[in-house]
């Protein structure tokens, strides 16, 4: 038998416990709860929280891989402060909170908030036109910005600011939620198309492959944004603008994983998750989840 002193009833460690200040951890984790001008209003602001609380019924053992990760160490920098604050005024918050931290650790993980929050955090890696941007989502986020910057636009802002279009892929883009200007608009610009149509022929891994393989070539960090709403409605009801027919669960965390494995990838985001409307925490869950699995991917990097 074992001693009491070992007794996993006492020593269980989950994914919470790697959690701290010290500001040497390889990973850093920053909340950016903004909930204001989005296309679909809910409180996206409260995501933060219930993505650190679900972390404690993580444990830090991988079964399939037989791997822990317990010696990984995340430094959490906390929430910017984005009370009643509109995606313009939040820009440059979210983009100093994350420069800094990418700037001191390997890694820089956002929690969302909308996915407004995704050009604040592209910027922070620097000039635009050595980034690359992947982004996992049902959405191109292509809406024009004459009528201010929303949930909707980040990428068309993005490509306002700056970023080339063919430093863009965008994978998971699902059918009837979105419209002929925007994808127009994606193909105008250079950006790389992929459906979920392409998700389930080729396979979202294949897919992740060929995005990193073409960014290498001409960007010196990747950002990439994970708009849970890729993911499919039964799966996530917690995300307002998933749709059935999306990604399943299991293939978003396997993406998770090989993306934060990848040596130029510097700063990831997960947006668009409302725990007002989740349903017995399956999406905070599956938020939780794919932390888990960004971590161990960034542990797998040596």
């Amino acid at each position: 038998m074992r001693e009491a002193a070992e007794s996993e009833c006492r020593s269980w460690r989950s994914i919470a416990d790697l959690l701290g200040r010290s500001k040497d951890a390889p990973v850093a984790l920053l909340g950016a709860p903004l909930s204001e001008r989005s296309l679909t209003p809910g409180r996206c602001d409260l995501a933060p929280k219930a993505i650190r609380d679900v972390l404690r019924r993580f444990s830090v053992y991988d079964l399939e891989t037989e791997h822990g990760i317990d010696d990984l160490a995340v430094f959490d920098a906390g929430d910017v402060d984005l009370k009643a604050v509109s995606p313009a005024d939040a820009f440059a918050p979210v983009r100093d909170a994350a420069a800094k931290l990418a700037g001191q650790h390997g890694l820089t993980v956002i929690l969302g908030g909308n996915n407004a929050v995704t050009r604040p955090g592209v910027h922070a890696l620097g000039p635009l036109e050595r980034t690359g941007l992947i982004t996992l989502d049902a959405h191109f986020d292509l809406r024009d910005t004459d009528c201010g910057l929303l949930n909707g636009n980040p990428v068309k802002a993005l490509i306002e600011d700056g970023l080339p279009g063919r430093n863009i892929v965008q994978i998971g883009l699902a059918p009837f939620a979105n419209t002929a200007r925007m994808h127009e608009t994606a193909k105008a610009h250079g950006i790389c198309v992929r459906t979920m149509g392409d998700c389930r022929e080729i396979g979202v891994l294949g897919l992740v492959d060929a995005a990193l393989e073409t960014l290498w070539e001409r960007c010196e960090v990747i950002y990439v944004d994970f708009d849970i709403d890729v993911v499919d409605r039964a799966q996530c009801p917690g995300a307002p603008g998933a749709r059935p027919g999306g990604m399943a669960a299991h293939d978003f965390f396997a993406a998770a994983r090989r993306l934060a494995a990848h040596p130029r990838v510097k700063a990831v985001d997960l947006t668009e998750f409302d725990p007002g409307i989740d349903v017995a925490d399956i999406t905070a869950l599956t938020a939780g989840r794919w932390l888990c699995e960004v971590l161990a991917g960034y542990a797998a990097r040596g």
